[in-house]
């Protein structure tokens, strides 16, 4: 017989919270994810954290707020380059969304079942089993936006005003991690004025918790501010990647909707379909209305395609709730859900196996002990004047997290890097390693290839820049990846 709890303060009676159950998967996702921690080196953009952490840390930079490299900084600090405690963040935030995309079912109305079948769908979400244990941005902001849109819906629910101060606190803290909560609140927002509650946004603790958010997020917000806003100029470079990388705006388009995996798909699309059209899920009718314009968003503008991984939650929580109903009404539809979940599971469990080998410490170590060999291998006083560069922010994370002891910060001109301090005029030399040299070509006396093999990753040694560091820097500054 299914439990019910009545609100503490006026709303509807929504079944108790399957906490054994759910929890049961959250734990399983969890020691999945942590026992796939220890294996393989640094994911790419782990490294960057990390490099950031160690010795960039600042209230912002190019591409990244700062919450995550500080994390990384913090827990590389505490055991140097220990992957398991680096990760153990990202590791239960993928587990704690589990939960909280079922107590976002429950907060719809979804009896344990519901509640199993959203954590099920949140569990085995491919873009989650691929990141889900990789400390980076894009690993703890879906929990964020789980989280953010599952208070909202509670204060649909109970208005209970000081909900909406906890929301504050997390589009704050989410605003230190990526940017794109705070278009995630702008449509929230927009949806919930136009389709309603429109009582929302009369609510004075609404635009107190704002306020709190703007002072979470003023510190990175002025640092873009005293920098040009480079994050604004981030949307292009995403866009003019998308075709290499994810087959264009198509391949977006069809990424956004299939990212969430089989079952994820099937309760998403379903569920989004019952926020339109069903009359007793109408006051949460602007959750789905939010998913539909940032799809159209995101597919217009070619960003990425886990940019709507926080919000497959909620709409598999709608959709839940509809196979309960029909379940309740005599209705068979197991059919459908259980063999989806079934290829769900296969699919992620295929997933976490290559996100294991996707992060092979190989490539990384190649190109820091190429890097390390040649720098040593200079004359003691050329070393004085020399400095490392790679061509990318990638190759250039790996040199600092994976180089020897001794070895000099590497420089880059490519995403946050090249906000970094430029290098100083004594820097006379340039070991440059990368694919390519174009960036440098015509800007030294002399550029002589030292390492030239079929490797990606070449080393050059320029000398004689034409001119000073402070003048040439902003030159070479740049986001994108060529």
């Amino acid at each position: 017989m299914q439990l019910t709890v009545r609100s503490e303060t006026r709303g509807p009676v929504v079944p108790a919270f399957a906490g054994w159950a759910v929890g049961s998967v959250a734990a399983v996702v969890g020691v999945v994810h942590l026992v796939c921690s220890v294996r393989g080196g640094y994911w790419f953009d782990e490294a960057y954290m990390v490099a950031i952490g160690r010795h960039h840390l600042a209230w912002g930079s190019a591409d990244q707020p700062p919450l995550v490299p500080a994390l990384a900084g913090v827990l590389d600090w505490l055991a140097p380059g220990s992957l398991v405690l680096l990760r153990i963040p990202a590791v239960l935030a993928t587990a704690a969304a589990v939960l909280v995309a079922a107590l976002i079912a429950r907060e719809f109305g979804g009896d344990r079942r519901a509640q199993l079948l959203t954590a099920g769908a949140q569990a085995t979400a491919l873009w989650a089993n691929l990141v889900g244990h990789w400390l980076t941005p894009y690993a703890l902001e879906p929990v964020q936006w789980l989280l953010l849109i599952w208070l909202l819906v509670r204060w649909v629910r109970v208005r209970q005003d000081r909900l909406l101060l906890a929301v504050g606190v997390v589009a704050g803290v989410a605003a230190e991690t990526k940017f794109q909560v705070l278009l995630l609140c702008a449509v929230l927002l927009a949806a919930a004025a136009v389709f309603g509650p429109r009582e929302l946004l009369r609510r004075p603790l609404l635009w107190a918790g704002a306020g709190i958010a703007a002072l979470i997020a003023a510190p990175t917000l002025l640092w873009q501010a005293r920098n040009g806003w480079p994050q604004l100029r981030m949307g292009s470079v995403v866009a003019s990647e998308a075709e290499a990388l994810y087959g264009g705006r198509t391949g977006v388009a069809l990424s956004l909707i299939t990212v969430g995996g089989v079952a994820g798909t099937v309760l998403a699309l379903y569920g989004l379909w019952r926020l339109l059209r069903a009359p007793e899920l109408r006051p949460y009718r602007f959750v789905g209305v939010s998913a539909i314009v940032l799809f159209v968003f995101f597919v217009v503008t070619v960003g990425r395609p886990y940019y709507l991984d926080g919000i497959y939650g909620p709409l598999c929580a709608a959709g839940a709730l509809g196979f309960q109903q029909r379940r309740l009404a005599g209705g068979r539809r197991g059919w459908v859900v259980w063999p989806a979940y079934a290829v769900s599971a296969a699919a992620a469990a295929g997933i976490v196996v290559i996100s294991t080998s996707a992060a092979d410490p190989g490539a990384a170590h190649a190109i820091a002990q190429r890097a390390t060999r040649t720098y040593h291998d200079l004359p003691e006083q050329d070393r004085r004047d020399t400095i490392i560069m790679g061509q990318s922010y990638i190759v250039a994370a790996y040199i600092d997290v994976y180089g020897e002891a001794g070895l000099p910060l590497a420089y880059s001109s490519n995403r946050a890097y090249g906000y970094f301090p430029a290098p100083p005029d004594s820097a006379r030399s340039v070991l440059y390693v990368g694919s390519d040299i174009v960036e440098l070509r015509g800007r030294f006396d002399q550029c002589r290839t030292l390492i030239g093999d079929d490797s990606s990753q070449k080393v050059w040694w320029c000398t004689g820049p034409h001119e000073p560091w402070p003048q040439l820097w902003p030159r070479l500054r740049h986001l994108g990846m060529t």
